[in-house]
């Protein structure tokens, strides 16, 4: 267990024990409690926070040391989009990671087997990417994370050994869930909000602006933006953005070779 939550846990043992012996100071246990369930709700709503569990934000040290830097792509697959990035990483050569939703999966398993094909590693974004995930229960991460491993296995053959929450949202019922299949909680170091931002400038500033080895970059080939000439912005950007990891010298590479699960 996180130290964080075990620490939770016996300051929910001692206020309660607090208010048993000192019916008096009740205010102050109460107090504490609700400063400490405001903590728990922070840490669940900061994507790369470790409070609730381990999260991989960066590659390990050894990758940064190779000039490494992750390329990932979520909410896909998109029928539109995806085979276009596929194209782009192919005419520069490179590998990337894509988290797909496991209901996007179904109804494209031919785009999914082609991410495999081409080398590409294929992880877990849930089955459904509901938003109102971050407030489930063990149970209610089991079946999302769960039934999205075996989507995705069974499409590709391949177990996904990474899950991403969408927009990076949790709660303390997510770790154990992740524990149980054996996979990791994969977060990001930086992302371009190409979601919400249209302007292929900007997008791309907020990807590269003190860009380092090793870290992490969040784009999505599913749920893309549009720019001004009704394009999808990740197609706009990815070639620019391939040129200006070469032009630094680093290198784009999927999560699995650089990082070696627990």
């Amino acid at each position: 267990m996180p130290p964080f939550l075990l620490g939770s846990i016996f300051l929910h043992a001692g206020m309660l024990f607090l208010a048993a012996c000192s019916p008096e100071k009740w205010p102050l246990a109460l107090g504490l409690l609700i400063a400490n369930h405001v903590a728990i709700i922070a840490a669940g709503l900061l994507p790369r926070s470790t409070l609730l569990g381990a999260n991989l934000v960066r590659l390990p040290e050894e990758a940064a040391s190779r000039r490494e830097v992750a390329l990932t792509f979520d909410d896909g697959p998109d029928p539109e989009v995806t085979p276009k990035v596929l194209e782009i990483l192919d005419r520069y050569g490179v590998h990337a990671t894509f988290f797909c939703i496991g209901e996007r999966a179904l109804a494209h398993p031919e785009i999914c087997r082609e991410i495999a094909a081409r080398g590409h590693d294929i992880e877990n974004h849930g089955q459904r990417h509901r938003n109102h995930l971050a407030f489930s229960g063990f149970s209610g991460w089991m079946r999302e994370v769960g039934e999205a491993q075996r989507t995705l296995e069974g499409i590709t053959g391949i177990r996904p050994q990474y899950y991403r929450a969408l927009a990076g949202l949790r709660n303390p019922f997510l770790d154990p869930v992740l524990k149980r299949l054996g996979i990791r909680l994969a977060s990001w170091t930086r992302r371009g909000y190409d979601t919400r931002c249209g302007d292929c400038c900007m997008v791309l500033s907020r990807l590269t602006r003190d860009l380092q080895a090793g870290d992490i970059l969040l784009l999505h080939d599913g749920n893309s933006a549009r720019s001004q000439n009704g394009h999808p912005v990740v197609l706009e950007l990815l070639p620019e953005l391939l040129c200006e990891l070469q032009r630094q010298k680093l290198k784009p590479v999927p999560l699995r070779p650089s990082c070696k699960p627990a």
